[in-house]
């Protein structure tokens, strides 16, 4: 049997998981919901101050839409870099950068779309603990 041909479709969110990375995940568009084969997109919420494991995607590109609220991320090699994201901004990670994102704030949840080229969001995760503690 040959496997039909891909169409245009409508997904409601997905239930609500709790990644590698510890963050809260809304699937939306994925292999396992649509069939896609070079995409995923979702929603993730990061908590009041809650921090996220230190990670990278390997061999994926990594795009994020902050919806509201505010997050930090320190990144690379050693996550010697910082940068800060508010609501409305854009965030692109290359490929196989490590990342350990958090929500600086003690009060409003941060929520973003995020859109990777792995369509299986989960696969491409690599933690990386001896990172973990560079940053309290």
């Amino acid at each position: 049997m040959t496997n039909p041909k891909p169409t245009c479709r409508v997904v409601g969110a997905g239930v609500r998981f709790t990644g590698k990375q510890a963050l809260t995940y809304t699937p939306g568009i994925s292999a396992e919901s649509v069939g896609a084969t070079g995409i995923h997109l979702q929603l993730v919420t990061l908590p009041p101050g809650v921090r996220a494991k230190a990670h990278r995607h390997e061999s994926h590109e990594t795009a994020i839409h902050v919806l509201s609220g505010e997050s930090g991320m320190w990144y690379g090699d050693r996550l010697e870099q910082h940068l800060t994201a508010r609501a409305g901004d854009f965030v692109y990670i290359p490929a196989g950068m490590p990342h350990l994102p958090y929500n600086p704030s003690a009060t409003e949840a941060c929520v973003a779309v995020i859109a990777r080229t792995d369509p299986n969001e989960q696969e491409s995760v690599i933690l990386m603990p001896e990172l973990d503690g560079l940053h309290a």
